[in-house]
């Protein structure tokens, strides 16, 4: 990314980064060893390069990729018993986007908003509706796999206890 590119990324996302509650994912373990604050920067960079690249909305990509992991608790610290369906890769696109409305709503466009809730496609069954929004579900996909560089964290993709599937 080109200097000009890196300024203008984060001015873009800087309101963002700012914020308490979001610095607050630093101390959210994604998959592996990355932080959701790490795992979201790093979807969101690529996201923001990609659709500049191809003439997309660059800063929705941006917002949305950053803004898609945004949900209330770590995961890994959720004990309680849920049914199929209401386990967290179902619910955390809409507490995401639910967060980011409260705490971010003049960032929120239709693309991002289409963004955070369709990142999870297809464990999400209805696919997104803009390019922006593939995007950043390939992204996200993307940067998830980098814990299968390490066999022994492959469980831990799949929200299992290190080692035991």
């Amino acid at each position: 990314m080109s200097l000009e590119d890196k300024e203008e990324y984060y001015s873009i996302i800087y309101e963002i980064l700012a914020n308490d509650e979001f610095q607050k994912r630093k101390e959210y373990k994604h998959h592996g060893d990355i932080s959701v604050y790490e795992h979201s920067l790093a979807v969101s960079k690529y996201a923001y390069m990609i659709a500049k690249k191809i003439g997309y909305d660059y800063k929705s990509a941006a917002i949305g990729g950053l803004l898609h992991d945004f949900y209330d608790q770590p995961w890994q610290d959720n004990h309680e018993k849920k049914p199929f369906f209401q386990q967290h890769g179902f619910i955390h696109a809409k507490q995401a986007l639910n967060n980011s409305k409260r705490i971010f709503p003049k960032l929120i466009n239709k693309r991002i908003k289409n963004i955070i809730e369709r990142h999870m496609f297809p464990l999400n069954k209805i696919p997104p509706k803009y390019v922006e929004s593939w995007i950043v579900n390939l992204c996200d996909k993307y940067v998830s796999l980098e814990v299968i560089k390490e066999p022994t964290k492959i469980p831990l993709l799949f929200g299992f206890k290190k080692g035991k599937l």
